[in-house]
């Protein structure tokens, strides 16, 4: 009999693409009956005593199986891969060339992420007023994130399917699509520049693990258009 997830708690928070990756790949693996209990980083409810106790650094995802507590999406992804192979899809490939090119993609993802939130995104979430912002810098990091759209759009055309692997969805997948639905939720606009993109991001939130593990804050309110002006 399959495993469906009784067994496990996820703490995590909407829009946190670290928390968003965990959750698809839950989906992915038939492990939807995990308890999830989401926090408000307003509120600091990652650092409630309550997740302090399971994650010293007081940061989602926090997750526990039986006894076994995670505390980074990278680790908590590749165990669930690993302990439930037989479940769902194989997010990682057996044959060595595509498990390493699947492997390089995801450990990718954090120079994407670098650029997308502390270069561009970080400046507008923690200025207190327009005026804070320093114009130069942000000009920088908007030309530096064109380039590493560029970059994901090349991997697509290399790769000559809908995914980034070129056959079916992988772990590359799940850990590079939350942050790219992030910069669209906040105005990214991906055709016609970058088609292959565009046409990625349209196949993979169509997704049903990825519909159901859709943040509730995207579905409840629309994203501000801070990245308009970027392509």
């Amino acid at each position: 009999m399959a495993d469906t997830g009784k067994d496990m708690l996820l703490y995590w928070g909407s829009g946190s693409s670290p928390c968003w990756r965990v959750m698809i790949v839950l989906e992915e693996k038939g492990l939807s009956d995990c308890e999830k209990k989401l926090i408000s980083f307003s509120d600091k409810g990652h650092k409630s005593d309550e997740i302090l106790k399971l994650n010293p650094r007081g940061q989602v995802p926090t997750f526990k199986c039986g006894d076994l507590i995670i505390n980074e999406s990278f680790a908590a992804c590749l165990y669930l891969e690993d302990t439930y192979k037989s479940q769902g899809p194989p997010l990682i490939p057996s044959e060595p060339a595509r498990k390493a090119n699947v492997l390089q993609r995801m450990f990718e993802v954090p120079s994407f992420n670098k650029v997308a939130f502390e270069d561009v995104l970080g400046q507008y979430f923690f200025a207190k007023k327009p005026e804070d912002i320093d114009q130069e810098k942000m000009k920088k990091g908007k030309a530096a994130l064109k380039e590493e759209l560029a970059m994901w759009e090349g991997y697509l055309v290399k790769a000559g399917g809908t995914y980034l692997d070129g056959g079916g969805f992988t772990m590359a997948d799940a850990f590079f699509f939350p942050t790219l639905a992030f910069l669209v939720r906040n105005g990214l606009k991906l055709g016609p520049t970058f088609p292959k993109l565009a046409a990625y991001y349209d196949a993979v939130s169509k997704r049903p693990s990825v519909q159901k593990s859709w943040p509730p804050h995207f579905k409840e309110s629309e994203g501000k258009q801070h990245l308009a002006d970027v392509l």
